[in-house]
């Protein structure tokens, strides 16, 4: 891009709103992959700045609340199905 600044204040890059148009999808690949956050000018004034998302913490969510004395009832589930399944169909 060829008319990218930094804002004084800040130190971050500075974009105008036309290239940012044209470059949106590169601008949002640099800030999410380096994790830097920019600025959109219109007219050389700030408007907006764009900055990366925290990661999404990854990894198994399987067994969460385990230790933490939930139990599973097999047969009480089974049965609150039952009664719902009559709710629905108007049955009581």
């Amino acid at each position: 891009m060829s008319t990218v600044k930094k804002d004084i204040a800040t130190g971050l890059a500075v974009h105008n709103i036309h290239e940012a148009k044209t470059h949106l999808s590169r601008l949002v690949d640099e800030v999410a992959e380096v994790g830097v956050s920019i600025i959109i000018a219109k007219a050389g004034r700030p408007m907006v700045k764009i900055v990366p998302l925290d990661a999404p913490t990854k990894g198994k969510r399987r067994g969460f609340l385990a230790g933490l004395g939930f139990t599973f009832d097999a047969a009480a589930f089974t049965a609150m199905d039952s009664e719902i399944v009559d709710l629905f169909e108007g049955k009581e």
